[in-house]
């Protein structure tokens, strides 16, 4: 149940057997239906998430009912509402599993108790949060004057999995951009 999350850790840090074991065990396996509310829009965030197997969105809602999609996360990853997950608040977005997945949570408590007690889970956790960082400010300024086009052609390049993993209208509300057409750029390129 653990091997994926095992390897990512080992993948990222140094870490003896022991410590490992003791961040494992803090983690529940939770299996959830297709498109599961994991949170809701006015639900405070106590959890962090790795994608066993699945994956995850990060969305929101206009007051149009057009979706907005934020934030992707593919097997293998972490995801959470990160500001709510932090500043206990509100989390007005919502998260949910795209696909059936099989998620490893762990709680707010256990995860800052794991930052604060195993020197490596803290340094895992400041590589999350900059990877996280360095993408969204890549997406965002990269996305300042690119045309449909280049923005499809910055998802390939720097994530692959986007485009083959989640609906059109899903990777288009992502990406600004209508469905049809991102319908018609895929099929070109």
């Amino acid at each position: 149940m653990y091997s994926v999350l095992e390897k990512f850790i080992k993948s990222k840090v140094e870490i003896d057997a022991e410590s490992l074991d003791k961040i494992c065990s803090c983690f529940k396996l939770l299996k959830t239906k297709r498109n599961q509310i994991l949170l809701d829009y006015s639900q405070v965030c106590n959890f962090y998430y790795f994608i066993n197997k699945g994956s995850i969105r990060l969305f929101t809602i206009s007051k149009d009912g057009n979706e907005s999609s934020r934030f992707f996360a593919f097997q293998g990853s972490f995801a959470t509402a990160l500001p709510s997950f932090i500043d206990q608040l509100p989390a007005e977005e919502y998260l949910q599993t795209i696909e059936k997945s099989e998620l490893l949570c762990i709680t707010r408590a256990d995860f800052y108790r794991l930052v604060k007690e195993i020197p490596q889970f803290a340094q895992l956790y400041t590589e999350i949060l900059e990877l996280g960082f360095i993408i969204a400010q890549k997406r965002i300024y990269g996305f300042q004057g690119f045309d449909a086009l280049d923005k499809v052609k910055w998802v390939i390049k720097h994530q692959p999995q986007l485009l083959l993993k989640v609906s059109n209208k899903m990777a288009a509300s992502y990406l600004g951009i209508s469905p049809s057409t991102l319908s018609r750029i895929k099929s070109k390129l």
